[in-house]
């Protein structure tokens, strides 16, 4: 081979060894950047937030607020700070001013009981605050707080003219209505992270104008007693009326709209499709119904009748009929009456 075209050889290999080389120690140097997930945790104060959206009216409960870490520099002085305000002393405020869910709640959209218009921001648009005396017998032992749902029963013992034996009945007037207060307390006491339960002798409840009617003069009939209502009750409830259309959800609506249809809905007390039950319903020695009561009457001993004539296809003439049991026989064209015990 030739020297001049070894030498070119030998420099164009060292030529690509060192570019070789290069690249190498290039791509060694220049790792590939790792991202580093800094985790933005809040540095300032707790504060306190809505676990769902609140609209007006609502009563603040321990299960629809709770502390949140908070930037600090986005903490307003309306806020409730951990450690500044009382959580007891928020339970039974009522909202003044709808809160979305997450949002922190200041001290202007609560009203506390004993301010001026709590009761009414306590209202839902239309409703109306009616009470009505309980005893512990009629409100469920002080197992109902304010905020819980009841169905009001009615019990009354109806007299029925003419008859001794009186009709006692109970029916379910209203179902689903929200209580507002017991006596005259909106809040709920917990002690040591415990709910105490106390006994109360009104409720007030939030209704209807007709219904606040109906409760008046319910008052008047008989005794009027408070029926729990279970939370998944509403629902279920609410899941029926919008399968039926009765609660019907606009097109177009954002959730902000939507969530307060459903909330406003499952709030109405139903004053329709109620029940009832009799004493004939309870014991089979009590009356079912207020008509009057039909008794049977002593059957009576009546004297064997004189023989009565039977008419015979055969001899087209009158046949004594007998006295006491008897069958009628027919053999072809002939019918005669056999008396039974007779040859």
């Amino acid at each position: 081979m030739d020297k001049k075209k070894l030498m070119l050889l030998i420099g164009a290999l060292v030529i690509a060894i060192g570019t070789a080389l290069a690249a190498r120690s290039m791509f060694a140097g220049a790792s590939a950047p790792q991202a580093e997930a800094a985790q933005q945790v809040p540095t300032g104060p707790k504060v306190l937030v809505a676990q769902r959206a609140l609209p007006v009216g609502t009563i603040i409960t321990a299960d629809s607020v709770s502390y949140q870490l908070w930037p600090k520099e986005m903490v307003q002085d309306a806020y409730y700070i951990d450690g500044q305000a009382e959580m007891n002393k928020l339970l039974g405020t009522v909202v003044r001013n709808p809160i979305t869910a997450g949002q922190p709640l200041t001290k202007g959209a609560l009203v506390a009981p004993g301010d001026r218009g709590f009761l009414a921001a306590a209202l839902g648009p239309g409703m109306r605050a009616v009470t009505i005396n309980v005893s512990a017998n009629t409100g469920v032992a002080g197992f109902v707080f304010p905020g819980d749902h009841v169905d009001l029963l009615l019990t009354q013992t109806v007299q029925i003219a003419g008859d001794n034996q009186s009709l006692k009945t109970t029916e379910t007037i209203l179902r689903n209505v929200r209580v507002l207060a017991t006596d005259q307390s909106t809040d709920t006491k917990i002690e040591e992270g415990k709910t105490v339960v106390v006994s109360f002798r009104t409720v007030t409840l939030e209704v209807t104008p007709r219904i606040a009617e109906k409760i008046q003069v319910a008052q008047t009939i008989g005794t009027l007693s408070l029926a729990l209502r279970s939370l998944a009750d509403n629902q279920a409830e609410l899941d029926q009326a919008i399968a039926s259309g009765t609660v019907k959800v606009p097109a177009g609506s954002t959730k902000a709209q939507e969530d307060k249809l459903l909330a406003d809905a499952m709030n109405r007390p139903i004053d329709n499709g109620t029940t009832f039950v009799t004493g004939g319903d309870v014991s089979r020695f009590q009356r079912r119904t207020s008509t009057p009561m039909t008794r049977p009457q002593p059957q009576q001993y009546s004297a064997p009748s004189a023989p009565q004539a039977s008419y015979s296809p055969n001899s087209g003439q009158s046949a004594p009929r007998p006295s006491g049991p008897s069958v009628r026989v027919t053999r072809g064209k002939t019918t005669s009456v056999e008396q039974l015990g007779g040859n």
